[in-house]
């Protein structure tokens, strides 16, 4: 089986769905304020960090990851719920998170219809998100 990586820096499998795609399917199948939201917080993700990688998991979960998780995307009824892998680490000065905030390593941000995420603290935190997981790299 061949790996490669897409255009917009996804890994696939060939003949498999890239992710993005996938991703894409999953905003046009909700087609109401969750899909708007999941695309306009995929965006910002994208500004923060250009190089991100889109990743589709667990059954059709959307993942953005850079040197590892930055935050999955998952559509319930009532909300769009953003989980950081790392959340507890990171600094939130804007109170963004406002879901598992009781664990000792996750974070989530739930976006409820009408909600407007402040977009500059979302870039912010993702980029932290993604420095986060540089520094834990290992020299090779």
């Amino acid at each position: 089986m061949m790996i490669k990586k897409n255009a917009s820096g996804s890994k696939e499998e060939s003949g498999a769905v890239a992710p993005s795609r996938l991703i894409d399917g999953r905003i046009k199948e909700l087609g109401d304020w969750r899909g708007k939201t999941l695309a306009h917080v995929r965006a910002l993700i994208k500004q923060a960090v250009p190089d991100v990688v889109e990743e589709w998991k667990w059954r059709g979960v959307p993942v953005w990851s850079h040197d590892g998780i930055i935050c999955t995307g998952e559509t319930y009824k009532s909300a769009v719920k953003l989980t950081f892998a790392k959340g507890a680490s990171l600094k939130d000065p804007k109170k963004l998170f406002n879901s598992s905030l009781e664990g000792n390593t996750r974070r989530a941000i739930d976006i409820h219809e009408g909600v407007e995420i402040n977009a500059d603290a979302f870039k912010a935190l993702i980029r932290d998100a993604a420095a986060l997981n540089g520094s834990k790299k290992k020299p090779r």
